[in-house]
């Protein structure tokens, strides 16, 4: 069975990415990938509204990530990592199948140039080789076509269409259920 460990957080690297751990001083960015229309478009969250909120996040991340319950990595480029330009997580760990989900959003001025699909190999590796997971799930609407393209180019395969699974905003949504196994 996995054995969730995050200590020291494990920084992940890529050909152009450095996955690390969220810092008070990524306040800003997380409030504009938190706030911000077209990423949130297909999320079904709610907007975060204040800079305090999006540190309030990161401070609730980083504690889930201490207790080693899900584990969060703000994407940055190698050549500026001290600027982040999206998330990506796994997290909602069901231990005793070896699964996890994974999530991620991305600043709009990097869509289209491969660079949630470099994070989500460096995830799935990582959570295949060393939380030995067996496979990883990723929930979304069905109407995130730029989504289920990475996803599928990354080896997921959709697996469910849940009808009117979630209720946001006084109406009902579908959900995809894509996995990727080991």
């Amino acid at each position: 069975m996995p054995q969730l460990n995050f200590t020291p957080f494990p920084e992940l690297t890529t050909d152009r990415l450095l996955l690390r751990k969220l810092r008070k001083t990524d306040a800003n960015e997380m409030f504009f990938l938190r706030s911000n229309e077209d990423v949130l478009r297909y999320l079904g969250k709610e907007p975060t509204v204040t800079i305090k909120e999006a540190e309030e996040f990161i401070d609730k991340i980083n504690k889930s990530v201490e207790e080693n319950e899900s584990i969060l990595w703000g994407i940055a480029m190698q050549n500026d990592p001290s600027i982040i330009i999206g998330t990506i997580c796994l997290w909602n760990f069901k231990k005793e199948h070896y699964r996890a989900e994974i999530g991620y959003i991305l600043n709009p001025g990097f869509w289209r140039k491969g660079i949630m699909k470099e994070a989500i190999n460096s995830v799935c590796d990582y959570g295949f080789n060393v939380l030995v997971l067996h496979s990883i799930e990723a929930l979304l609407s069905p109407e995130n076509i730029a989504s289920s393209a990475v996803l599928e180019s990354t080896g997921f395969v959709k697996e469910a269409h849940l009808k009117e699974s979630f209720y946001f905003k006084g109406k009902f949504g579908d959900t995809a259920i894509y996995s990727r196994l080991k």
